[in-house]
């Protein structure tokens, strides 16, 4: 056992409490009302405080109390320790965006970042103008580890069953589009099942591979093998790819939807069904409470729902009971 263990367990703060106000006041009378006691309870309260420091502590000159040397001498820390628990367990101050300075951290893989930071970062710097948003890269290998280690506020991304220590909110269902270039490559629209099956492939995968689920489900349903004639490892290759070859894309939409404006390129929906991936905010359960990160989340799900409907998107944000 601490020798610190064994000297706080004879005192409580209500002690200490007691011996600052006398400090103060001098006077067992006024201390014994500002502290809201008796004064039978104010000079047990002492008799216990004498004994577990082993001195008098006060002595009685006239109407009034006299420190003794011992009380001189802790007083400082006392009143120093005091004050320190009264500034800890003090109610925060609420949480203020106009007025607050810092960063904001979120986890992202490229496709989603390339669709939402612009909005994200522009309304930031309306409401909150002095903080500032980072957005760091995850995948699904690493985005929960990230989040653990403390990388990021939360993180935005295709998330499985949440550990009890984490709390995951379903923001929208992710659809996939085809994308292509118009200018190096002609397709009638709609485009047919064995045009999409027949023309070449661009895709991505960060590991290296030419292939994906896509593939089983194009030769399931057209009998053909699909034609991977590049890969990129992230998707913000892509739309510089489809500029340079005749080929076509399955991306997630919000990305499709992006490429489209910013590069002139044309979308059109998969003749396939194909997956729809749950995109969803992960965050800690010891965060869920904080007042400046439920705000800084409610904020983000604004901009997502806002640029959702704004962009042309299958997907539409589920939103939350008032």
């Amino acid at each position: 056992m601490k020798i610190r263990d064994t000297t706080l367990r004879n005192l409580d703060l209500n002690l200490l409490h007691s011996f600052s106000v006398l400090m103060e006041e001098r006077n067992v009378s006024r201390a014994a009302e500002r502290l809201l006691i008796g004064q039978p309870g104010l000079s047990t309260a002492l008799g216990r405080l004498r004994q577990a420091l082993g001195d008098d502590l006060f002595v009685r000159v006239g109407r009034g109390l006299q420190p003794t040397a011992r009380a001189l001498a802790i007083a400082p820390a006392i009143e120093d320790a005091l004050s320190g628990i009264e500034r800890a367990v003090r109610p925060p101050t609420a949480f203020d965006p106009a007025t607050w300075r810092g960063e904001f951290r979120i986890g992202m893989c490229d496709n989603l970042e390339m669709a939402f930071f612009g909005a994200l970062a522009a309304r930031l710097r309306t409401v909150a103008p002095g903080a500032r948003v980072v957005a760091i890269a995850s995948s699904k290998r690493d985005s929960v580890q990230l989040l653990d280690d403390g990388a990021y506020d939360f993180s935005f991304a295709v998330h499985g069953e949440p550990a009890a220590w984490h709390m995951k909110e379903h923001l929208f269902d992710q659809h996939l589009l085809c994308l292509y270039d118009p200018k190096q490559m002609k397709l009638e629209n709609p485009v047919s099942l064995a045009a999409y099956a027949n023309s070449p492939h661009v895709v991505v995968s960060s590991e290296g591979s030419a292939t994906n689920g896509i593939d089983s489900l194009i030769e399931k349903a057209s009998g053909t093998q699909r034609q991977t004639v590049a890969g990129v490892s992230r998707y913000a290759a892509i739309a510089p790819a489809l500029q340079a070859i005749p080929a076509i894309a399955t991306i997630p939409e919000t990305i499709a939807r992006c490429m489209e404006r910013l590069y002139g390129l044309q979308v059109f929906t998969p003749p396939i069904p194909l997956t729809v991936e749950p995109i969803s905010m992960l965050y800690r359960r010891l965060d869920h409470a904080d007042e400046r990160q439920a705000w800084f989340r409610q904020l983000f799900s604004d901009v997502v729902a806002e640029t959702l409907a704004t962009s042309g998107c299958i997907a539409t944000m589920e939103r939350k009971a008032a």
